[in-house]
């Protein structure tokens, strides 16, 4: 599996409809799982950013087609971040000259 934190910031779209952001977060499970992903986490953030969601995705490709939809709503923007877990670091390590 392949980790990825995602970081959202709402576009003007996605503020004027905030109320909704709740159902937006559950329609995102639904359609994460269509892709083979898993979402594990949903944060609701201040700061620089407005969420912030951790996922498990099959392949990178998978979650990239996934992130490429849900912009597509017009809702958010994303950037995500490969995330590699202790023990994925003690294997990269392992390979290192």
């Amino acid at each position: 599996m392949v980790t990825y934190v995602v970081l959202s910031t709402f576009t003007d779209q996605g503020i004027r409809n905030s109320k909704d952001t709740m159902k937006r977060a559950e329609a995102f499970k639904e359609m994460a799982k269509k892709f083979g992903v898993t979402v594990k986490e949903t944060l609701w953030t201040q700061g620089q950013y407005d969420i912030v969601t951790i996922v498990e995705a099959q392949d990178e490709l998978s979650a990239t087609a996934l992130n490429l939809s849900l912009g597509a709503l017009g809702n958010i923007r994303t950037q995500s971040l490969r995330a590699f877990a202790a023990d994925d670091m003690k294997q990269i390590i392992a390979k290192m000259a």
